[in-house]
């Protein structure tokens, strides 16, 4: 199966087509799968460092505060309860590991679907390599524009790429992202993706070898 999309120059004219591999762009479309794989990579962003103390963790406490009877108050045996202000906490949250693992051909398979998915629905734009010299907000804007994109783009690059990075990372919430951290979450989060036709080969090199 053949996969072809127009290229675009950084003026926003077509200059021809461009070959897009058929097992990255051509995928079967998978929405269980591509739901998985969101949400591993939400639960291993997760640092998982919260801690509160539990009364046995709480300074001070040791002795009683006052006697068990004959004081017209209510009993208590320390003021580290979890009842006291400064006490402990009945279900204190302890540090965890919350990262989950998906296997690799599921990853790519996700992956692959995700893309597919959204060459389907024309969300992908292919661009020529952008020469931008300097570090410029406005280039960025001007392509944005010529493109006739909003803002909420997903950019791939092939490598990374310290100048288009710094142009656009004032534009939010565009996102720079190079073609080997590709995965599903940022695909599918983000309506409109412009690919710069040497991440193709990236793509390729990087998700099919």
């Amino acid at each position: 199966m053949k996969v072809e999309l127009d290229l675009y120059n950084i003026q926003g004219q077509k200059v021809g087509k461009v070959d897009l591999p058929a097992e990255v762009f051509a995928a079967p479309i998978n929405p269980p799968l591509m739901a998985q794989a969101v949400r591993v990579y939400l639960a291993n962003q997760r640092q998982g460092t919260h801690k509160t103390k539990t009364r046995g963790e709480v300074r001070g406490g040791g002795k009683k505060p006052w006697r068990q009877k004959h004081t017209g108050r209510a009993r208590h045996g320390s003021i580290r309860s979890p009842i006291w202000v400064g006490g402990g906490h009945a279900k204190a949250k302890q540090p965890r590991d919350y990262s989950l693992k998906l296997p690799k051909k599921m990853r790519r398979a996700a992956l692959f679907s995700a893309l597919t998915l959204s060459r389907s629905e024309g969300r992908i734009k292919i661009v020529q390599n952008l020469e931008w010299k300097e570090i410029k907000t406005r280039q960025a804007l001007e392509l944005l524009e010529k493109l006739q994109l909003e803002r909420k783009v997903l950019l791939i690059t092939a490598e990374n790429e310290p100048v288009i990075w710094k142009s656009c990372r004032n534009l939010k919430p565009m996102r720079v992202l190079e073609a080997r951290e590709l995965n599903p979450y940022f695909v599918l989060r983000y309506p409109q993706l412009v690919i710069l036709e040497p991440a193709i080969e990236k793509i390729k090199e990087t998700f099919l070898s």
